[in-house]
């Protein structure tokens, strides 16, 4: 309880206009409420899916009580920020590779799992042999599938990683940096030896990882060809363009753009008659324009598929691979981050770091509040909306009064 330098004494005014007489002698009251049941158990609320399929049809809010007493080697964790990334649909719907297991942890009606994989986390309380974080240390999650929808959750150190220094950093920026940014990050550093002055080329520019690899590339000295898709207005096409040219790309050209038969032409030009090298694709998208792609790249160049947007699937040439040695690979950035969790953290402090110093600016995002009344209506629909095309911005839970 605060410690008040004046004695309060018995009045006939009501209880309720007692935080306004406080604050008109003391200044303004603030504190953080957390939802408290009996005996201290701290009410919490998760999105959760019992089986596969559509978000809008899956999802339900699910409320949980979470005990005071934690085992020694746990951490109560509360939520700050979780983005909607596009992966999360798809483990909702049943369609990718990694899903997390339906348990009745959480003492859910039917086993259930809780969506989202990225978030920050604000470490509430701890166990005792918790020594790695303290109160009021933020978190992000070590691996994928932990479940990152809901207000308050129990972990584990092996489920998490420090960050180190939250200082000059929002709750957004680092609940967004563990997929898009280090995607982008690791595709330029792990399969091609870019040097400053070579090329890259990409799809889904204006993509979360696309606005990042753009950004990487003008810090290392990488010049960028960047696809997008037309617009159905030109000054909409027009008005991205100019975006990611702000943004630090070299080269904005349209998927219409990239089909012309000349386009492999004007790359030709922009690369110094090719001798500037082409080495690296990045490809989310699939279909017909990514074989578009393919076919600027050098003799020697590797395309990186990352995503199938589209859901079309990839053609190629087969002179492409005999005649210029084109080399195709995946990258999951799920697998990396299960894999190298000590990479991971240093990639991560390395992208908050650019972050803090202003080098890396942050993606758009729509703002979804989360708050202990808020509907689950509201946040079903700004889970299915990730599926609409051409958002303003990537969707992000912001967990206020939880």
């Amino acid at each position: 309880m605060m410690a008040l330098p004046h004695t309060l004494r018995a009045c006939e005014k009501p209880l309720s206009a007692l935080p306004r007489t406080l604050a008109s002698r003391f200044g303004p009251l603030t504190a953080r409420r957390y939802k408290s049941g009996p005996y201290g158990y701290t009410q919490a609320k998760a999105l959760v899916y019992s089986k596969h399929g559509e978000p809008c049809d899956v999802l339900s809010l699910h409320t949980h009580s979470i005990s005071p007493s934690l085992p020694s080697d746990s951490l109560l964790l509360r939520t700050l920020a979780t983005p909607i990334n596009p992966a999360d649909i798809n483990q909702i719907q049943g369609v990718y590779p990694s899903r997390p297991p339906f348990t009745s942890l959480i003492g859910t009606s039917s086993p259930s799992a809780v969506g989202g994989n990225e978030g920050c986390l604000e470490v509430v309380s701890t166990g005792s042999s918790i020594k790695s974080v303290t109160k009021g240390d933020w978190v992000i999650m070590r691996s994928t599938g932990f479940g990152t929808w809901r207000t308050h959750t129990l972990a584990t150190e092996s489920d998490i990683l420090k960050i180190e220094d939250k200082n000059g950093l929002t709750p957004i920026q680092v609940g967004t940096v563990s997929v898009n940014p280090c995607t982008a990050y690791r595709m330029l550093k792990d399969f091609e030896d870019l040097n400053e002055g070579d090329w890259f080329i990409q799809n889904g520019a204006n993509s979360g990882v696309g606005r990042a690899a753009i950004q990487f590339g003008k810090l290392w000295g990488l010049n960028s060809i960047n696809v997008i898709r037309d617009r159905p207005d030109a000054s909409e096409t027009e008005k991205m363009r100019q975006e990611l040219l702000d943004l630090g790309a070299t080269k904005v050209v349209t998927e219409s753009e990239l089909m012309d038969r000349e386009f492999p032409s004007q790359v030709k030009e922009w690369t110094n008659g090719g001798r500037e090298p082409l080495k690296l694709g990045l490809n989310c998208v699939g279909g017909k324009a990514t074989g578009a792609l393919v076919k600027c790249l050098s003799a020697g160049g590797h395309l990186v598929t990352y995503g199938a947007m589209s859901k079309q699937p990839l053609t190629l040439p087969t002179g492409l691979l005999i005649f210029k040695d084109i080399k195709f690979s995946g990258y999951w950035v799920s697998r990396w981050s299960d894999g190298h969790p000590e990479e991971k953290k240093s990639t991560v402090a390395e992208i908050l770091d650019l972050i803090r110093e202003r080098e890396f600016k942050d993606i758009p995002v729509k703002e979804v509040r989360w708050d202990w009344d808020t509907k689950e209506q509201i946040l079903k629909e700004a889970v299915q909306g990730t599926l609409e095309g051409f958002r303003a911005g990537k969707g992000v839970f912001v967990y206020g009064d939880t």
